[in-house]
Order: C-alpha cells, then structure tokens, then sequence
C-alpha cells in the first residue's frame, strides 16, 4: 500500500516534507485526512484515505473522472462531510469550528469561478473580508500578484476574459489571507495558452507567499510540471504518491503510469512531426 494511502497515518506520513523528502515534523501537517469514507448509496466515492499534507507542499491530486480527487479535497472546507474518519487543519479537526468559520481561513478555487455578476472585481476580490468583519484588503496589491492591470478592479465580471475572471478568483482567494489554497480543477476550462500561464503564476506564487497548494486536476503534465509532490487516485484510493521525478522515472504502479503515458506519448508524437 502506498504511503498516504488507505488505512492509519504512519510515522512517516505525519513527518513528510515537501518534495517527499522525510523528516521529523515538530508540527502536525498543515492538511489531513484520516481514514476518511464518503459513500452516495452503495458507491465509496472516498474509501478509507489517509494522507498528510506538509506545510509548503504543491501537491497534485490526479485521477480520472469519478476516481474521487474532487470529493476528497472538497472535505478540507466541508464542503462535503465525510461518512466516517476526520480532516485536520493545522491538527485541529474541522468540525471544532462552524463551516463559514473555516471557510474563510482557506483559500478556494474552483472551475467555474463564482464571480458574483453584480459586483465589481475589486468587491469580489474583497467580499470575504467584509463578511467576515475584517478591513478591506489592498486590491491593487492582490491584482498586481495575479498580474492584472489595476485599472480593471473597476469592471464587472461580464467584461473580462475567462483568463482574467480566473485570476480574479485567485485574488479573492489569497484576500482570505490564507496559508492554505485549495483548487479544484481551477484551470480547466481555460485554452491552453491561458491555462499554461496561470499554472506558471500560481505556481510562481506558492513559492513568493510560502503557500500550501492543493491542486485537482485530471491533467498529469500539469500536475508533473506544477506539483512538488503528485498523488494519484482510482476508485476513491490513493494508487501513487510520489514525486514527479519518481513518476517519470516509471516508479507510482501501472495506474499511475498509464496517466503519465498520455503526455509522453504526445510529446514523442510532436518531437516525431519535427523530423519528418
């Protein structure tokens, strides 16, 4: 069974650093799930994952459509409850606090962004603050990280590109003044252009703010050129957990393999056109 994977934590599991490199932890991870099961009738769509994310971490979730990447990080903000185990943040259980509590000390993006149509950029950027009773966030600050013009923290969201309205979730995420991202399949809707250079800028910025990212994709080439560390699920387990380095070197198991196959394959077929 591969660590992180069904069953309890192990030593080495609630010591593991970014990269996949082990060491002693004088914390507990920033993100956990123990023994965690959601079920919609007779289907386990999470079946019994334990996996412990280390503070500073950029770690891929990878799997198919239904492999339950989606549900499992939806726990971390209770946006679905698991059936049976506990998600910890920070080693606190996050059913100690009211759901919007939590809410607003993650970071969440998702595919279809949420923008609320009515409002400005730079009050959507601002909306979690001024409900959670906290001083309005610099915008331009947030906009400038993102890399969008200050000028169009003016514009409603019907005037702006799906590339923009993107960043613009991204900036109302990090309002929250989190440590912890969560995005869940952020990028997929987005050309291929657009979505390369918002995976490089976030990428670029979990590395400037010291974030913790947690990223659903279906992709394996983004998650091996974005993530530190890449797990793979099938059928609401983990198959794989490992580095990209790892995953590229074979290692990960057939499940594993077959996604990084898709990429390989098109890469040698592009590399093939070029000689001909």
């Amino acid at each position: 069974m591969p660590e992180g994977g069904s069953g309890t934590f192990s030593q080495n599991q609630w010591t593991k650093a970014r990269a996949g490199l082990i060491l002693v932890a004088m914390e507990p991870p920033a993100l956990a799930w123990d023994r965690v099961v959601k079920r919609y009738g007779a289907v386990a769509a999470v079946d019994g994952v334990s996996l412990a994310v280390a503070s500073g971490s950029f770690v891929a979730l990878v799997g198919t459509s239904g492999s339950g990447k989606s549900t499992l990080l939806k726990m971390a903000n209770r946006l679905i409850d698991p059936d049976e185990g506990r998600v910890l943040l920070d080693g606190r259980d996050v059913t100690g606090e009211p759901a919007p509590t939590l809410r607003r000390r993650i970071g969440y993006v998702f595919q279809h962004i949420g923008l609320f149509p009515h409002l400005d950029v730079a009050r959507n950027i601002a909306i979690g603050p001024r409900v959670a009773g906290r001083p309005t966030p610099d915008i331009h600050r947030l906009l400038d990280l993102v890399e969008l013009p200050r000028e169009l923290a003016g514009r409603m969201p019907a005037e702006l590109s799906g590339g923009q309205r993107q960043r613009v979730g991204i900036a109302r995420a990090l309002a929250q003044d989190t440590k912890l991202l969560l995005m869940d399949e952020a990028f997929g809707a987005l050309d291929p252009v657009t979505r390369d250079a918002l995976g490089r800028r976030l990428r670029a910025l979990h590395d400037e703010l010291a974030l913790t990212t947690i990223l659903v994709t279906h992709d394996m080439a983004e998650a091996l050129l974005l993530a530190t560390r890449v797990v793979v699920m099938r059928a609401g387990r983990i198959v794989a957990d490992e580095t990209p380095a790892a995953l590229m070197a074979g290692g990960g198991g057939d499940a594993a393999q077959a996604l990084v196959a898709v990429p390989r394959a098109q890469a040698e077929q592009l590399a093939a056109m070029a000689h001909r």
